[in-house]
C-alpha cells in the first residue's frame, strides 16, 4: 500500500437518500459526503495525492487561515499501488502529482475498512461510489460505509460493481483513524 497521506473530516452521519440501514456515518475518502476541513486546495499546501504529509501541516494551515478543527476527525489513508480502468478493465500504476509528498506514517492508526474511489482527473479523490453511488445499499459495507477487506474492494471493482457509476480510473484506499 501507498501512503497518501492524512486530513480532517466533518464526518457526515448516513444521508437519508442512502438506504443502508446499518451505515451510520460516511468514512469516505471523496468529500461529496463527508466534507474535508475546509476548501484546503486553494493553499497550495497540499502533497502530490492533494492529501497532508503529516497532521502538523493541517494544523499549521489551519491556524494561520483562523480554521477551527474541533469536533472534526483525523483520517489517514493509504491506496494500493495500482488503479483500475474500467474501460481497459486493467490495473495500471499512477504517480503522485509533482509536489513534495513525504507522508509521515502515524504512530497508532485504527482501520476503519477500505473504500473505492474515482479519479478522472489523476489527482484529489472525486467520488465514492460506496456512498455517493449508493453501492452500500448493496454490498456489505460497515457502520462507516466502507468494506472490511482489501479482497472484498478489489473484488468489486474487478468483478464489474462499480458499473453505472461515475467514471474511473478507481483507487482501492485504506481509510484509518488516527
Amino acid at each position: 500500500m501507498i501512503p497518501l497521506g492524512y486530513l480532517y473530516k466533518h464526518v457526515a452521519d448516513r444521508p437519508a437518500w442512502l438506504t443502508a440501514a446499518h451505515v451510520a456515518d460516511v468514512y469516505s475518502l471523496s468529500g461529496c459526503v463527508s466534507k474535508p476541513f475546509a476548501d484546503y486546495v486553494d493553499y497550495w499546501k497540499h502533497n502530490g495525492y492533494w492529501l497532508f504529509n503529516s497532521p502538523h501541516e493541517i494544523t499549521e494551515l489551519a491556524n494561520a487561515a483562523s480554521i477551527s478543527l474541533e469536533g472534526l476527525r483525523l483520517f489517514y489513508y493509504e491506496a494500493y499501488e495500482l488503479q483500475f480502468d474500467e474501460d481497459e478493465k486493467a490495473w495500471e500504476a499512477f504517480e503522485p502529482e509533482p509536489f513534495a509528498t513525504d507522508v509521515v506514517a502515524p504512530i497508532s492508526k485504527k482501520l476503519e475498512g477500505f473504500d473505492i474511489a474515482s479519479f478522472t482527473m489523476g489527482d484529489m479523490a472525486e467520488c465514492s461510489p460506496l456512498s455517493c453511488n449508493s453501492l452500500a445499499s448493496r454490498l456489505p459495507v460497515n457502520e462507516h460505509c466502507l468494506l472490511g477487506s482489501f479482497e472484498e474492494a478489489k473484488a468489486v471493482v474487478e468483478g464489474g460493481g462499480l458499473e453505472g457509476c461515475e467514471a474511473g480510473p478507481y483507487r482501492v484506499v485504506a481509510v484509518y483513524s488516527v
